[in-house]
């Protein structure tokens, strides 16, 4: 049983997702069960204050191959964290908390920001923001369908 009271979801190596508080109605994202903390690309980020809390300010461009397409947003800083990639680089990266939508379910994920350009998947989905709520069919994909906008 998952968090919240239902079967786990079966998802493939990759899934179209939605974060729909960062005004992403959709995202291709690689299943990653090998990282901790899920990645959102971010090919600028900029700080600010509001109401005594540190924000970010950042764009995405969530579709790969797509550099007119921009999705700006915005989020609460919740951590600063020293974070490895897959090559073993270390970096200091902003984590927001947000609202993850799949397979009609939503739940809410923490994510790191960094620049992804160069990267296959503009996302990756960490085996955190998982735990208790799938189980991965790495010899499929898409299994959960494209979300409706």
């Amino acid at each position: 049983m998952s968090e919240h009271g239902s079967a786990p979801l079966l998802l493939g190596w990759r899934e179209w997702l939605a974060l729909p508080d960062l005004g992403l109605e959709r995202i291709k994202a690689k299943i990653d069960t090998g990282a901790r903390t899920s990645t959102l690309h971010a090919f600028y980020v900029e700080t600010f204050r509001r109401h005594g809390s540190l924000y970010v300010r950042f764009g995405v461009h969530p579709l790969q191959h797509r550099a007119d397409f921009v999705v700006q947003s915005e989020a609460v800083v919740i951590d600063r964290r020293r974070v490895s990639d897959s090559g073993g680089h270390h970096e200091e990266r902003y984590i927001i908390r947000t609202r993850l939508v799949l397979a009609g379910r939503d739940w809410p994920i923490e994510m790191s920001l960094t620049n992804r350009e160069t990267m296959r998947f503009r996302m990756l989905l960490g085996r955190t923001a998982l735990a208790g709520n799938a189980l991965i069919d790495a010899s499929r994909s898409f299994v959960t369908g494209r979300p409706s906008s």
